[in-house]
């Protein structure tokens, strides 16, 4: 993995986490939902790291 590719997968991580959040800040998700979103993006890190 390079460097692009490391800050690519974080931004990734980043924008899919800050939605989820704001999704259950504005009501539309709970909290149980958004902890399975954000455990889904942890994981595809945790994929792009590993490659």
């Amino acid at each position: 993995m390079t460097d692009d590719d490391l800050a690519d997968a974080v931004e990734r991580f980043l924008d899919g986490a800050d939605a989820a959040l704001d999704e259950y800040d504005q009501g539309y998700a709970d909290a149980d939902a958004t902890v399975s979103v954000l455990r889904s993006h942890v994981a595809d890190l945790r994929d792009a790291v590993d490659e």
